[in-house]
């Protein structure tokens, strides 16, 4: 809050003994006296109340946005956005409230609100002025262009703008009320003949502009379902309506393309409840860079933090955090992203303190030092054995590997552990399940033994360590028979280029391109034209023999091409965001596509494989989802991103030396307990997220802590869940936690959160009570050693089920309870006991 006295704002105050602790909270440190203008003015006593919110000090910069304008005489206007920023870099628009002056208004004028209007050829200096400080900006005034407007330059913006072609509009698959769109003009062509011609041109009327239909009822002249979408006296109107009168001219040759958009700002960081406009830039070929913002359409990825409207315009909620907000005009998009930072109190001895294993921790803490959160301490030797192995290998550490970790004095003994984990003999195939549900095949269109090669051939190239690049180079170029060699099964249920190009960009690079398979993708910059340049890698691709479980194979046949649905042009093979793909003629593109994600230059793939591993072992990706990198899904921690890619690629591509670079860190180490520092952070790993068990993971320690053997039909005896290879093996517990579905196309998204169905499988399950009183099982084993008082059967089921010791209350509670039970025998105590452990969320989940 800004501090006001007797009605004067104080924005030049030097504080007495005042104990700052951070940029926006201060606290006092005993009797004060406040000074301004270098006279005391009060002494104050307890400054507690007072100042428990923010105090907005003396302005430290003064930024005026942009320095140079450039301008069409009489033709656009360009807006100016000012704000100032305090110590703390908390930055606060102040454009409404700055002064504004034209030292040649003949030439550019400019309005109270800050908008430049080019008025004749020229240059002039446009002054803001804001308290004692202020900035020129410059601004020159060319000609007037001479041109007609077109449908596919001045026309779509407008659609896009007013929402005309939303899929719940006119962009329906039927249209709506006899119009019908393309999705976000993904089809201009189809669109034009749709508002021109379409039942003999009724919905326009060039010899009276304004009479026509697309004017009168957006503007609600005519009743309009989709209500009003622009006013009379917009400039969307006028635009519109100057294209019908001046010809509806489809486009001009001459036309300069759009290349990119900006918005203003793109990161800053704001006060709970700041209001910030937003300044959309668009450069084309010629050169020219116009402000677009009226043009733009505005979503806020994240409505809880901060709320945009149709014109730009940010409101910051109450509430801490980061959020993006997405700026789109044509087929091309930027994001805004704002940042709140905590008033938590901190400083930077907080920081500088905590100890730093590597070089993760360094970006970590330097992320929430800018959000204002503060890590929480180490977890337990208990709590960390437990997360390791579960998240390393899948499986539970037994009672007596609690018990020596536990008892280990060894200060390297965390490190010794994960060198032992990762030299597993689990490993391989914990890791191989997480790949199968990327690439793992539907069993019914490719065979089940097509579904087994696949698994066996993935699953030795986890227990190899094979580098992670050469791995993608051989399911992406893969070829010959398919039970020979089982990468090529990835193409057996996907004759089609487009469906291998969607699985490809989005399990090896982390990006979704189907949108755009059918139009331009609503929330990042891809096009029809990339997607079909980006399946074209694989339009030579043939199967030849039976779909059957044998005989088929496949080839690069050297034949083939990919052609722009809408366009019918001829598609050449080109990597997303790269340059057109060199191809001799009769090599294969795939192999030049293989070589491109594999460049250690591009590092394309290390990106997205950091943080698939990253989300695995810490509960959420840097990019979240882990498999959604786009423009308007930026990394939570980009440093740390490109830290870890760099690293892993410099290693080779070694996903083991990977994996023990996070485990090794403090990060991965926190305790998963919240603290009043971080209870609001769910995305900067200030402490580790606990997250429920995988299917297969919580199948197995089911087993390991019942001491019963899984009995899978199809499997050996004794076989692990995570050796699985086809999820139709019948499992009532792995179907309740959420192994994906037989019948679901990879790659499948695994649903982390807990259901009813969870909860009542656990108490009511009669398989699962099965294994509890078996007689073979451990609780009768337990029960049954006379060496074993009941505390110390306790004590074992705890270490087993949560790698540490019951508490004092806790054991005191459950001897408690058991004297309250009539009838209990020893065996009956057991299991009842072991049931409840079962049931917990401390079991169920990994802390």
């Amino acid at each position: 809050m800004d501090l006001w006295l007797c009605g004067v704002q104080l924005e030049s105050v030097v504080w007495g003994p005042i104990r700052v602790y951070d940029e926006t909270v201060i606290r006092p440190g005993g009797h004060t006296v406040m000074y301004a203008w270098g006279k005391p003015i009060l002494l104050v006593l307890g400054l507690g109340p007072l100042l428990a919110g923010h105090v907005t000090g003396a302005a430290s910069a003064f930024t005026v946005y942009p320095q140079r304008v450039s301008l069409a005489a009489g033709d656009r206007s360009h807006q100016l956005l000012v704000s100032t920023s305090g110590a703390g870099g908390l930055e606060k628009d102040i454009t409404s409230k700055a002064v504004y002056a034209s030292d040649r208004p003949n030439v550019a004028s400019v309005s109270s609100d800050g908008v430049i209007h080019g008025v004749k050829p020229g240059t002039a200096t446009i002054t803001a002025r804001w308290d004692t400080n202020s900035q020129n900006v410059t601004v020159i005034v060319e000609p007037a262009p001479q041109r007609q407007l077109t449908f596919l330059h001045d026309v779509i913006p407008i659609i896009n703008r007013a929402g005309c072609n939303a899929g719940a509009c006119h962009a329906k698959p039927k249209g709506q009320n006899g119009f019908k769109l393309s999705v976000f003009s993904y089809d201009p062509q189809s669109d034009y003949e749709e508002i021109v011609r379409e039942s003999r041109g009724r919905r326009v009327f060039p010899t009276a502009p304004k009479e026509s239909l697309v004017l009168r009822k957006a503007t609600m002249a005519v009743a309009h379902k989709g209500g009003k979408r622009f006013g009379p006296e917009s400039e969307l109107y006028h635009r519109l309506g100057e294209w019908i009168g001046t010809g509806m001219v489809y486009a001009n040759s001459d036309d300069p393309h759009l290349e990119s958009i900006s918005v203003y700002p793109n990161q800053r960081r704001y006060q709970r409840g700041a209001r910030q406009p937003l300044l959309v830039r668009a450069r084309f070929s010629d050169g020219s860079v116009r402000d677009v913002t009226h043009l733009s359409v505005f979503q806020s990825r994240d409505k809880d933090l901060v709320k945009v409207d149709v014109h730009g315009r940010m409101q910051v909620t109450d509430r801490f955090g980061e959020a993006a907000v997405t700026a789109r005009f044509l087929e091309k998009v930027d994001v805004a992203t704002v940042t709140v930072p905590t008033d938590y109190g901190l400083v930077d001895s907080d920081y500088n303190q905590l100890p730093v294993y590597n070089e993760i921790d360094t970006h970590v803490y330097a992320q929430l030092k800018r959000m204002g959160f503060l890590p929480t301490d180490l977890c337990t030797d208990g709590e960390f054995l437990r997360r390791a192995h579960l998240d390393a290998v899948g499986i539970l550490p037994t009672a007596d590997e609690a018990r020596v970790f536990l008892a280990d004095e060894d200060p390297e003994k965390r490190i010794k552990l994960i060198d032992h984990l990762l030299d597993h003999s689990h490993w391989a195939d914990h890791w191989a399940t997480k790949w199968s549900d990327l690439i793992r095949p539907n069993d019914i269109l490719v065979g089940t033994k097509m579904v087994y090669v696949l698994d066996q051939w993935t699953r030795e190239q986890f227990r190899k360590n094979l580098p992670y690049d050469q791995f993608v180079r051989q399911v992406v170029s893969a070829e010959g028979n398919a039970v020979q060699n089982g990468a090529s099964v990835v193409f057996r249920d996907r004759p089609m280029p487009e469906d291998v190009a969607t699985l490809v960009a989005q399990v090896f690079l982390g990006v979704h391109i189907q949108c755009a398979r059918c139009h331009h993708h609503p929330l990042d910059k891809w096009s029809q034209e990339d997607f079909y340049q980006f399946a074209a890698f694989f339009g030579q691709v043939k199967q030849q023999g039976q779909r059957g479980n044998k005989g088929l194979t496949i080839f690069h046949s050297g034949e083939g091409e990919m052609k722009h649905p809408m366009t019918q042009e001829v598609m050449h093979p080109t990597p997303l965001d790269g340059q057109p793909a060199v191809i001799e003629p009769g090599d294969d593109p795939r192999v030049a596509l293989a070589d491109w994600m594999a460049d250690r230059e591009n590092a394309i793939i290390a990106r997205a494989a950091v943080n698939r591993v990253w989300g695995e072992f810490m509960g959420r990706g840097i990019v979240h989802p882990v498999d959604d990198f786009r423009v308007s899904n930026p990394p939570v921690n980009g440093p740390l991103l490109d830290a870890l890619a760099s690293d892993f690629v410099e290693h080779g591509y070694d996903l083991k030396h990977l994996m023990r670079r996070i485990m090794r860190s403090r990060t991965y180490q926190l305790s998963s307990f919240a603290t009043d520092y971080n209870v609001l952070d769910t995305r900067n790993f200030s402490r580790y997220y606990r997250k429920r068990l995988h299917a297969e993971v919580l199948e197995d320690a089911v087993a390991d802590l019942t001491g019963t053997p899984n009995s899978l039909v199809g499997m050996a005896p004794s076989t692990r869940a995570i050796e699985i290879w086809n999820n139709r093996i019948p499992s009532h517990l792995m179907d309740a936690f959420g192994r994906p579905v037989p019948l679901d196309d990879p790659p499948c998204d695994r649903v982390q959160e807990s259901t009813l169905v969870q909860s009542l499988h656990l108490m009511n399950s009669e398989q699962l009570q099965a294994r509890i009183t078996d007689e073979e099982g451990w609780a009768a084993r337990l029960a049954a050693d006379k060496t074993l008082s009941m505390p110390e059967i306790i004590n074992e089921l705890y270490l087993a089920a949560y790698s540490r010791y019951p508490t004092d209350d806790e054991l005191a509670d459950v001897q408690r309870i058991l004297s309250y039970v009539p009838n209990v025998t020893q065996k009956s105590a057991v299991e009842d006991i072991m049931s409840v452990l079962i049931n917990s969320a401390e079991f169920v989940f990994n802390h």
